[in-house]
This record gives C-alpha cells, sequence and structure tokens, in this order.
C-alpha cells in the first residue's frame, strides 16, 4: 500500500540503491560509498550555475541600493545559512547585518535541533518582520526537501513585502511550486542514509552559499586579484595575513607593511592604493571612493 503523505515522493526521501547494504560491509566499505556518493555533489551543482549566476547579481544589485541578503532555513539549511553570513564580516569587511541568517527556533537550534521548529510557516513570516525587511532585500530560502514550513512562510511574507526571493532545494518537483525569482536545485539524488540531508544536500548547500557570498563580495570590490583585501585585522592572524597580503602587493618587508597600515589607519585597500600608486593617505581614498571602492579600478584610472 503506498504510503500517502507530501514527504513519501520527495527525492530526498528515497532509498538509495548504493548504500542499501552499509550495514553490512566494513568500515572502509562504508566509508567508500559515502564517498563514492558525496563526489556526485559537484557535478550536480555544475548544472545550476546560471541560476546561481542570476541569484548572485540580484544580490549584488541589492547590495549597491543598501539592501539585505537574508538567508532562512531550518535545521541544517538554517545552520548552514547562519554560518555563511557569520563568516562574510571577518572575510570581507562587510557590516554584520548585511548577510544574515534566520533559522527556524532561533539561536538555540544552531547547538541543538528543535524540530518542531519548523512546522509553522507563520514563525517564518514573523522572523523575517523582526528583521524589519524592506522591499530592499533579498530573501533566500534554504529548504533540502522544498517543504519547510517554516521557509515557506517567510517566502511569502517575502513576496508580500516586495522583495527579490531566492529558492534553493534538492527536491526539483518541491521546488517547482515555489514562488521565486530564482529557484537553485541541484538534483544529488537520495542521500547514503535516506531523508538525512545534513549529508549530500547539505554539502551541495555549503558549496552554493559559499559562492554566492564569495562572488557577490568579489563584485563589490572586496577582493583584488584573489587576496581578501577588505578584510578586518582584528586578530594576531588576521594582522599576519592583513601583512602578509601587503607584500603580495607590493614587495615591502614586514616592518614596511606594519608601517604602510599604519600610515593608511589600518586599512588595506587604502594601504595597496598608497603604496602602489605611491601617494597620500587622503589621494588614495578620494581614488577609491571614486572608484566604487574597487582596488583595481582604483590602481587603474
Amino acid at each position: 500500500m503506498a504510503h500517502n503523505s507530501r514527504w513519501a515522493d520527495l527525492l530526498t526521501e528515497q532509498r538509495n540503491p548504493a548504500s542499501q547494504q552499509i550495514d553490512a560491509v566494513s568500515t572502509l566499505d562504508a566509508l567508500k560509498i559515502i564517498n563514492r556518493e558525496d563526489q556526485a555533489v559537484p557535478q550536480a551543482v555544475a548544472k545550476v550555475l546560471d541560476e546561481v549566476a542570476r541569484a548572485v547579481d540580484i544580490i549584488v544589485d541589492a547590495f549597491q541600493q543598501g539592501g539585505r541578503l537574508f538567508y532562512v532555513g531550518a535545521g541544517t539549511s538554517g545552520r548552514l545559512g547562519v554560518l555563511d553570513a557569520a563568516e562574510c564580516p571577518p572575510t570581507f569587511g562587510s557590516h554584520p547585518e548585511q548577510v544574515q541568517g534566520i533559522i527556524a527556533g532561533g539561536s538555540p537550534a544552531l547547538v541543538r535541533s528543535q524540530e518542531g521548529a519548523e512546522d509553522r510557516p507563520e514563525d517564518g513570516a514573523v522572523a523575517l518582520q523582526e528583521k524589519l525587511c524592506t522591499a530592499k532585500d533579498v530573501v533566500m530560502g534554504i529548504a533540502a526537501s522544498g517543504v519547510t514550513p517554516f521557509v515557506l512562510g517567510a517566502l511569502r511574507e517575502a513576496r508580500s513585502i516586495g522583495c527579490a526571493v531566492l529558492f534553493f532545494s534538492c527536491n526539483p518537483s518541491a521546488a517547482q511550486q515555489v514562488d521565486a525569482d530564482v529557484r537553485m536545485v541541484p538534483v544529488v539524488g537520495p542521500e547514503v542514509i535516506a531523508g538525512s540531508t545534513r549529508m549530500k544536500a547539505g554539502t551541495a548547500t555549503k558549496l552554493i552559499l559559499n559562492m554566492i557570498t564569495t562572488t557577490a563580495m568579489i563584485q563589490m570590490g572586496k577582493v583584488y586579484e584573489n587576496l581578501m583585501v577588505d578584510l578586518t585585522p582584528s586578530c594576531e592572524k588576521l594582522q599576519d595575513r592583513a601583512e602578509r597580503i601587503l607584500t603580495a602587493f607590493t614587495g615591502l618587508d614586514q616592518p614596511g607593511c606594519r608601517k604602510a597600515l599604519l600610515a593608511a589607519d589600518h586599512d588595506l585597500k587604502t594601504a595597496v592604493v598608497m603604496t602602489k600608486r605611491a601617494v597620500s593617505k587622503e589621494t588614495a581614498r578620494r581614488l577609491l571612493k571614486k572608484n566604487g571602492n574597487i582596488v583595481r579600478k582604483a590602481l587603474e584610472a
């Protein structure tokens, strides 16, 4: 007899024939099964890069107008959204409010599963209202299954506000039902352990969220060549990294880098432009401001 529920037909809930005997094999063979399945994830992500690019362009446009990006998810999806958002300020010197993660169940759900927290769509709507979301913002729902009520409620609220709406899922049939400007749906197939979307679906989520914020921050001028020139040297490790980045661009030794950073009020971009163009701090800042705070343009101007 067929089981009738909204989950029964979802791709992420199906059994994976490749792992059906995983409980009967050696430790190494179990790991090999998991590893083989994991290798399908980047290939699935590669097939949705056009959609990811459209999402990034929407986000960059919003950032340029002073808008924010909100990730909304539950469980693994929510945790990965919060993680990606939390890593933007130290990496790119972005404002902590520019990218924010919203997770069903709030902060406690980051460290302990709050499974019931995802079942109320109205809670997703309230979570967005509490962030004072406006039409300038972008809201991205993350739901491996594609049917998480908390996420769908937040997306409906985002639509009613007039936000751009993005959606990530690993279930094509469910994703088609969601009203979004861009849907990113890497088809990673059934999990090694049926329904355990912290595995392949979680890996696909992490890959795509990293791509989205990294590429958006590159477009916003937070990277020169492939180095992070907007990092905030807030600890010894980042101070050391700032000095090494300046060395890579200018050839200065460590004392020279420290002196240059001090002269630039510890602003790495300003230090790069001052040193490479042999100009004052004020001129460097003016060049950066005139060129959208993008180092490459300030150096070539």
